[in-house]
């Protein structure tokens, strides 16, 4: 479907619908719609399965490209016409004779931000909001200064009409190319969009059509939110439902968020297996239909019981089973603090990094390593920007001096963490602005060590993003990196660990250590480093712990 024209702001669906028409014939039932918006062409299999489904559901799919994508007039310019691109589409749909008036949205990644700034924009037929692992507000899940190197990918996959292929490009060379600036032409194109995003290193007014987390006041709709823990960027989901339940303009929208989180990637509710990791007969669920009974709640007014039930539904790993919940993060959660122990040996698996429930009691040597941008710490992942890591073997990468491992003794009992984790560190560096990765990790009694989550700060941003300052060579400063969200349950003999280092690439960009512009620096410096825990700075990571 082509884009439309601009319509009236409120459009009423045709009053003969579903009886004779005054010119003659007869229209079908009136049924309600539901509208998909892709940048990844309408003509797919994915479409044909999913229009299909939720017709034979008793409801109307309108499958469409965005502006300026396959079938669709016009420029594309990622997420900057979509909002009252999707109004128009909304209420087209609500004003055709064979419609009840009543539409929802649906879609995952880019289709659901999309929704989200659709709704900001009220269209008066929208009733409801389907949305899979939705990209957060810009500097939320990479907050660098920069697009994360891999989003080059996206920007190349989407260059032109229509799909690009793209598996034959050496990425990880790409990614190594420097200024970021010009990644683009390493990849072998040029890119407006890729220039542009790598102009506003800060949070200014180019980046506000793109935002839509502060404005959840403003969105007066029931929602389901689904994501998977493995989703490279799972950390908006719950906080759009979180945000949703407590600031919501009406009781009826607060109360109608549901929250689905499975052991899943991007792609949700795939497989029971990712990479090595084998989450049981469980992990698959019948999405479909439960969607199906969401939607005949809210667009249909069946009474089915969902409106009862329990709003969050959780994949609890390790445990390897499901659990319904009330609230998100969950009411009875004990926030606990493991604090970073050391005798400033903790580099690598096999320094004498602890973490423990007691805090330093005397001065404690720091932890000090080097950390080199021409040798930056690998981040286990595919080249491509669809799936961004996953339960990925970090004990290769845990045997280099730049990363420091902190971990628990073997447990002798079943530990559940579930909630977003959260890491208090106090650091130094020679340098004037360098990066902190915090990654939480489970490890097996047979070595395996599978990353669960993981966050970063960059250190010209610790005071936030709409402004950069530097650091002071050899200062303390006090930072705090968001993990992200987990669920999983360390089984006895398995062990907590935490890894600490400077770089985790190609996922983030490497610092190049020197407080010069992101975008177009070249010249890199080592920095030495130092993580801190005295009576004075106690480092500590806060973890989420359910009682048993």
């Amino acid at each position: 479907m082509a884009c439309l024209p601009r319509s009236p702001r409120v459009q009423r669906p045709c009053p003969h619908a579903g009886r004779d028409h005054p010119l003659g014939g007869h229209l079908p039932p009136r049924r309600p719609g539901e509208v998909a918006r892709t940048p990844y062409n309408k003509n797919t299999e994915r479409a044909w399965k999913y229009g299909n489904f939720f017709a034979r559901h008793g409801y109307v799919f309108v499958w469409m490209d965005v502006r300026g994508r396959g079938d669709s007039d016009g420029e594309f310019v990622p997420y900057r016409n979509d909002a009252k691109d999707g109004y128009d589409a909304i209420e087209w749909l609500a004003r055709q004779p064979w419609s009840t008036g009543d539409v929802a949205t649906w879609g995952g990644s880019y289709l659901g931000r999309i929704q989200w700034l659709t709704a900001l924009e009220k269209p008066p037929h929208l009733k409801a909001m389907i949305v899979h692992v939705t990209p957060s507000d810009p500097y939320v899940e990479w907050p660098t200064g920069t697009p994360g190197p891999m989003h080059v990918c996206w920007n190349r996959m989407t260059d032109g009409r229509v799909l690009q292929y793209v598996d034959k490009i050496d990425w990880m060379k790409v990614y190594e190319h420097l200024p970021l600036l010009t990644m683009d032409k390493a990849a072998g194109f040029v890119s407006r969009h890729w220039r542009e995003d790598c102009a506003h290193p800060t949070l200014d007014e180019w980046w506000e059509p793109l935002r839509y987390q502060h404005r959840f006041h403003e969105i007066d709709l029931p929602v389901l939110h689904v994501s998977g823990w493995y989703d490279d960027e799972q950390i908006g989901t719950p906080l759009n439902f979180a945000g949703m339940v407590r600031h919501a303009p009406s009781e009826r929208a607060r109360r109608g968020q549901k929250l689905i989180m499975g052991p899943w990637g991007h792609r949700v509710n795939e497989s029971r297996k990712l990479g090595e990791v084998d989450f049981g007969p469980e992990a698959v669920i019948d999405l479909d239909g439960y969607e199906v009974r969401w939607l005949d709640y809210w667009l249909k007014g069946i009474d089915n019981g969902i409106g009862e039930e329990p709003p969050v539904r959780l994949f609890i790993m390790g445990a390897n089973r499901w659990r319904d919940e009330h609230e998100w993060p969950l009411a009875r959660t004990q926030w606990t603090k493991f604090y970073l122990r050391s005798g400033g040996r903790a580099n690598s698996r096999f320094g004498d990094g602890v973490l423990s429930t007691e805090p330093p009691a005397t001065d404690e040597p720091p932890d000090v390593y080097l950390y080199d941008p021409a040798r930056p710490v690998p981040f286990i992942t595919d080249p491509l920007s669809s799936q961004i890591g996953g339960p990925d073997d970090y004990s290769a990468v845990e045997t280099r001096g730049d990363v420091l491992v902190y971990s628990t003794p073997p447990l002798d009992r079943d530990v559940e963490v579930t909630g977003p984790v959260k890491l208090v560190l106090y650091a130094s560096s020679s340098a004037v602005d360098t990066d902190f990765m915090a990654k939480l990790v489970d490890v097996h009694p047979n070595g395996f060590c599978q990353r669960l989550c993981d966050g970063m700060v960059r250190a010209r941003f610790r005071e936030g993003m709409h402004k950069e300052v530097l650091m002071e060579p050899g200062k303390v400063y006090r930072f705090e990196i968001d993990l992200w969200n987990t669920a999983n349950v360390f089984r006895r003999g398995h062990r907590i660990r935490l890894e600490i280092a400077s770089s985790a690439f190609p996922k983030y960009d490497r610092n190049l250590n020197t407080g010069e512009p992101l975008a177009t620096s070249t010249r890199m410096v080592v920095a030495e480093n130092r993580v801190w825990h005295t009576p004075a700075w106690p480092s500590h990571l806060i973890l989420p712990i359910i009682p048993e």
